[in-house]
């Protein structure tokens, strides 16, 4: 860099360092939190609600409680507007499903340490998959003769297929095994999706007719173009004619949504605050080393312009220094910020380090940053009479 590295120059290095580390995490973070919002998540929140109940708080127990949620899914989808409604036990990412060991066909040791994989289990009704927004992809949905006296049959999604079957052309008819030795055959085959956080890998998940599998407590999903106030009024007054002993907890899909989106606002919002402040004290830094660089240069610098130097030369010896200070410090923050965005992507869905966006983003802003923290100096670098500099002692 033309003299002796100095602890000065080390210091405004690792500032500017700290303060491109920061401006990318922050940038891959509102990336992602941006790209969350307009995600498909194998199901579709929007324009759906969501109704917990617990029939055997009402009194409800085996055939009694699954006449009562079936009466409770006619009720509601008899409601004006309401285009389709649902039941699962838990929703995706709302505490939803639980992890359960499969095994293949004819397995003989049922050992958890033998299974294939553990599989995400949704127990649900035949009309869920329409009301949640969940596409399938091959095969058929449940009915509501999939019940207690019917044959084993599950929906499972294409991580599942691909895992215990080596494709999804295979495993619809393709059979498996519970734990407790049940034979299932697989009927449908579901789009994979989100079921217990937003950033975690595909997951196999496993989806069971709620009639052969009972639960007593459920969400039931409910589509509908309505207003969501009106819905819900409507939906609590229709649940309450059916029982008025039955408790129900009703909230917007998206609402509930929200608290998975939770981490990542709370982190994008950090980022941006600590990169706002990160980004003040590097430009404090470079402006003072560059009106330090022109201070101490003086001089030399009426001398270069009385000998004819460009004002691209004087900016040269004026700021050559600081700027190659700058282009260090912002390289290894990008580099280092990249590989701290891996760290952020566990908690930020749909965040990446790669995004070329992101990437260009950060270089332009450190860029932005370099040229508004050496405005000032390099403008009366430029204004220096050589005259009045050479007349100095």
């Amino acid at each position: 860099m033309g003299r002796k590295v100095t602890l000065r120059d080390l210091l405004l290095v690792a500032q500017i360092a700290i303060c491109a580390v920061l401006v990318t995490s922050s940038m891959v973070a509102v990336r992602g939190l941006t790209r969350s919002l307009d995600s498909h998540f194998g199901f579709e929140p929007g324009n759906a609600m969501l109704a917990e109940t617990d029939v055997s708080m009402a009194g409800y127990r085996g055939e009694r409680a699954a006449d009562l949620q079936r009466r409770m899914i006619d009720a509601v989808t008899a409601i004006p507007g309401v285009q389709s409604a649902g039941l699962v036990g838990r929703a995706p990412l709302y505490g939803g499903g639980f992890g359960v060991p499969v095994f293949r066909d004819q397995a003989t040791d049922l050992r958890p340490s033998n299974a294939v994989m553990t599989a995400v289990r949704f127990n649900i009704s035949p009309e869920y998959f329409r009301a949640a927004g969940t596409a399938l992809l091959a095969g058929r949905s449940f009915s509501r003769h999939d019940d207690s006296g019917s044959p084993r049959v599950a929906v499972v999604n294409r991580k599942f297929a691909g895992k215990m079957f080596g494709s999804t052309m295979k495993a619809v008819g393709g059979y498996f095994e519970m734990r407790d030795g049940t034979r299932v055959q697989v009927v449908g085959i579901a789009e994979d999706g989100k079921y217990m956080s937003l950033t975690e890998d595909a997951e196999p998940a496993l989806f069971l007719p709620i009639l052969q599998a009972p639960m007593s407590e459920t969400c039931l999903v409910v589509r509908s173009g309505r207003d969501p106030r009106q819905l819900a009024a409507a939906i609590s007054t229709t649940l309450r004619n059916v029982d008025s002993g039955l408790p129900v907890y009703i909230e917007l899909w998206t609402r509930q949504l929200e608290l998975a989106l939770f981490p990542s606002r709370v982190a994008t919002v950090a980022l941006s605050v600590l990169g706002a402040m990160g980004a003040m004290l590097a430009m404090t830094g470079i402006f003072g080393m560059a009106a330090s660089s022109i201070s101490t240069r003086l001089k030399e610098m009426g001398i270069r312009m009385a000998l004819g130097a460009t004002r691209t030369e004087v900016l040269r010896t004026a700021l050559g220094r600081t700027l190659r200070l700058l282009a260090l410090g912002s390289l290894v923050g990008l580099v280092l910020g990249v590989l701290a965005s891996r760290v952020l992507a566990s908690i930020v869905y749909q965040a990446t380090p790669r995004d070329p966006v992101v990437l260009t983003a950060a270089v332009l802003a450190m860029a932005l940053l370099g040229l508004v923290a050496t405005w000032v100096p390099a403008q009366r670098a430029l204004s220096l009479d050589p005259l009045t500099l050479l007349r100095e002692d």
